[in-house]
């Protein structure tokens, strides 16, 4: 193809995803509510306990707050509802310049990121009700706790992402291996500096007075990388016995 006709097909491409975007944002309008009333429960369920000691509520603090939050909610629910279609849209530009063996390696990378990201997301949302009711612990008697709604998201997503990214790294270590890049003993041998990076990313992730949930999501991540290096591992054994057996035939 020439290069107008690699910009038609990105231009074409780009619109298709666009529009689903689009589409997936009027959709997601109206699943705004029930997110924010998910995320908002800890909340509501201090309030209950607490009775009339103390007021604990989400507020908007600007005219314009609840629309402005419902519109940002809109667009990150719109990019979860609309991934199948941009992301096919992505792959089906790119991969006529792949070969076979990348095709393969590419949808095997998928298939491991996309449950292991969800699998993050869902741990934080486990974890996110302990955090709030642990900061509320710390109110003194006769105080009320006021949280700003867009903060109070922002919070929740940032949570979210980062324990979800942080379950998907290690198929990037996975792929680093498949690719050449690092070998698995490599890999292995810098177990230490991971479960430092485990903990600081555990830490960041949760409160530091919530040792429990730190010590278990780097857990979690912990496993995730010896799994990654013993993958990687087996992956550079195959290698080895398979470029020993053409070896051998050769000779």
């Amino acid at each position: 193809m020439s290069l107008a006709a690699h910009l038609r097909e990105l231009r074409k491409r780009l619109v298709i995803a666009a529009i689903a975007l689009v589409v997936a944002m009027v959709v997601a309008y109206f699943l705004t509510d029930p997110f924010m009333a998910l995320i908002t429960q800890p909340v509501h369920e201090l309030a209950q306990q607490r009775g009339e000691t103390a007021k604990i509520e989400v507020m908007y603090t600007t005219v314009t707050g609840a629309f402005d939050l419902k519109l940002r909610m809109s667009f990150a629910i719109a990019l979860l509802l609309s991934a199948p279609i941009w992301l096919w849209q992505l792959w089906a530009f790119i991969m006529p310049g792949l070969t076979r063996k990348e095709i393969r390696y590419t949808v095997g990378f998928v298939a491991a990121a996309v449950p292991l990201f969800f699998a993050g997301v869902t741990t934080g949302m486990l974890v996110m009700p302990n955090i709030v009711r642990l900061m509320a612990e710390f109110l003194p008697e006769g105080t009320s706790a006021l949280y700003d709604a867009k903060y109070y998201y922002d919070f929740v997503l940032k949570l979210l992402l980062i324990v979800g990214i942080a379950f998907v790294l290690p198929v990037f270590l996975v792929a680093l291996n498949v690719a050449g890049v690092m070998s698995g003993k490599a890999i292995m041998k810098s177990w230490r500096v991971a479960v430092v990076i485990a903990i600081v990313v555990a830490s960041i992730a949760t409160p530091p007075a919530d040792i429990v949930s730190t010590f278990l999501l780097a857990g979690i991540l912990i496993v995730l990388f010896f799994a990654a290096a013993g993958l990687s591992m087996l992956f550079d054994r195959r290698r080895a016995k398979r470029t020993a057996a053409e070896l051998g035939s050769l000779a």
